[in-house]
């Protein structure tokens, strides 16, 4: 008995301890990111720190990492009465480290403070790193360590205190899918951009054709919240099929079980216009796994008639485990 209760917090212990040594890892990838791919070239890629960069723009004194902080105090206090103790807990830790590292990055990679406000491209890393003539990058790498970083907190009950957390309030409450309601969120930053650095309402007057920077902050919300959604959930990928037959169902079983490792369900149905039994096998695939069922069926059955759909989710055994409740579904 003792045993058993030592053994039990030593494992909720090692998971606590790694829940939150990925948090690190991934406020680190996404501090990366920000102070190489995003910041330099006055992209807005929504959140917290999208709308840093805009007020980095109109200070320049003031570090994009701290208006970080500045934004994201109410939105932790958002978090901590309205999504709960434990993810505001984790969350204060992300949104405490994501800015240090980014300050310290940047002081890091600039050699002078006046690099430093402007965010001189050119400057970067001994402009080693410089992607000016090629942002289209930027544009990929930048949201797709983002999306990675943020995805990693997120699967570790966090967030980065960004508008992550104003779309997981709407998700909660307004039922909307998440990674919609983080690009409808972040699109009204992309506008605040757009105003202040496209049209030249900050500290200086806009470069050439600088507008074109909200296209490029929208690429990158797109990629982001796309691998967002994929470190969180992997791939929508799974299909389920209906296999309707009127052939001996047992060679069809030993092609599933044996040689498919899956299952299926067996309904007993009845064809309208044939008048006869038939079976409909329901069973739930891979999609690499798709052509090896339909081709199997089709030469165990030519006259079967398939069906394949997609299976937005599943749950179950040897599938995903079965939400716990009041537990957000971040997709």
């Amino acid at each position: 008995m003792v045993i058993s209760l030592v053994c039990r917090t030593f494992a909720t212990m090692k998971k606590i301890i790694f829940e939150y040594l990925g948090i690190i890892v991934g406020c680190f990838i996404t501090s990366v990111a920000f102070v190489f791919l995003i910041n330099p070239y006055k992209l807005v890629p929504g959140g917290v720190y999208g709308t840093s960069i805009v007020l980095h723009n109109l200070f320049p004194s003031f570090q994009v990492g701290t208006f970080g902080y500045m934004i994201s105090i109410p939105l932790l206090i958002l978090s901590y009465f309205f999504l709960g103790k434990n993810i505001g807990a984790r969350t204060l830790v992300a949104s405490l480290v994501t800015p240090s590292l980014m300050n310290l990055l940047t002081t890091l990679a600039y050699p002078t403070e006046e690099a430093m406000h402007t965010l001189d491209p050119s400057l970067l890393a001994g402009g080693q790193m410089d992607l000016s003539n090629d942002l289209i990058l930027a544009c990929i790498i930048g949201p797709i360590l983002i999306g990675l970083g943020e995805g990693i907190m997120m699967r570790c009950k966090a967030t980065s205190g960004g508008s992550d957390i104003v779309a997981m309030l709407i998700h909660k409450y307004l039922r909307v899918r998440f990674t919609n309601a983080l690009i409808a969120v972040d699109a009204a930053v992309i506008c605040f951009g757009l105003i202040v650095i496209g049209f030249g309402l900050g500290t200086e007057a806009p470069t050439k054709n600088a507008w074109l920077l909200s296209g490029y902050s929208l690429i990158c919300i797109v990629i982001m919240s796309k691998t967002v959604a994929y470190v969180i959930s992997g791939e929508k990928n799974n299909k389920l099929i209906f296999i309707i037959t009127d052939h001996d169902k047992w060679e069809v079983r030993d092609f599933i079980l044996d040689k498919l490792d899956r299952t299926a369900t067996v309904i007993t149905s009845h064809g309208l216009y044939s008048q006869q039994d038939k079976a409909t096998l329901m069973m739930v695939v891979r999609m690499r796994e798709v052509d090896e069922v339909t081709t199997a069926i089709g030469h165990l059955d030519p006259n079967a008639f398939v069906i394949v759909t997609d299976a937005y989710n599943t749950f179950g055994l040897r599938w995903k485990s079965f939400p716990q409740r009041h537990q957000l579904n971040l997709e």
